[in-house]
């Protein structure tokens, strides 16, 4: 892989990550939840230069800390026109558009649903995908702007990536989402996949990432069939105490 990834928490239960591309030396955030704790992490990782943030929607949660850090550092904040009702934006992107990091190419893909210009950030040379708060372990985001058929229709698009790929999912929700899952899938190897997620939790271990292979076989949003199945299904998620 042609990339280093950290990832450490923010906030109660949001993700940072710290990614470097490793033939130029050139380092980007995705997403700003804190800015205090990715400037601590980029000086824990000695990598000591902060060139990119990558947002993939507007929430504050996802961009508070971009002020912070273009002050702090010069970086150049890339992201959805959106991210401006919150936040400095320097260069909006949209789908079919790329962002280089070094040698490091991230295909964006617009995902709307959770917010109506949310965008997710691939890197299919290795693999990787940033995908903000489209889809979780085991679970995905609320529909705060979005349609279900907006979301589903996003869901198709994350579907086409290959089995391999990394999802890095920007909220530690797991071991919720896997108790609404079991809740709707009693297929032993969901509750074995389950386990593991509740094991790691108590260790305070992440349990991200995961892979688009683990969430096609155990993942009930991207399960759903059609958007109407799906549409039920968050609605349950919604309102679910378990």
């Amino acid at each position: 892989m042609a990339l280093d990834i950290r990832i450490f928490p923010c906030l109660n239960d949001n993700y940072g990550f710290l990614v470097r591309d490793r033939a130029a030396g050139l380092v980007a955030t995705v997403d700003t939840p804190d800015a205090e704790a990715i400037q601590r992490d980029l000086e824990t990782s000695g990598w000591g230069r902060l060139d990119l943030i990558l947002n993939t929607h507007w929430h504050p949660d996802h961009t508070q800390g971009n002020a912070a850090l273009k002050a702090a550092t010069g970086c150049e904040i890339v992201g959805p026109e959106e991210v401006r009702r919150a936040a400095p934006l320097d260069r909006v992107v949209a789908g079919g558009d790329t962002v280089m990091l070094g040698e490091t190419t991230f295909e964006v893909t617009e995902t709307p649903g959770h917010t109506l210009g949310h965008i997710v950030y691939r890197s299919a040379a290795d693999d990787q995908a940033f995908v903000g708060d489209t889809l979780f372990v085991m679970g995905c985001g609320r529909l705060f702007e979005g349609t279900p058929e907006q979301m589903w229709d996003s869901f198709q698009a994350l579907l086409r990536w290959p089995d391999e790929t990394t999802i890095w999912c920007a909220h530690e929700y797991s071991a919720a989402n896997a108790r609404f899952t079991l809740s709707v899938d009693d297929r032993p190897e969901t509750a074995a996949h389950a386990a593991k997620v509740f094991d790691l939790r108590e260790q305070g271990r992440p349990t991200v990432p995961t892979t688009l292979a683990a969430e096609k076989a155990f993942n009930p949003f991207l399960r759903a069939g059609d958007a109407a199945t799906f549409a039920a299904l968050r609605a349950a998620k919604d309102s679910f105490v378990g």
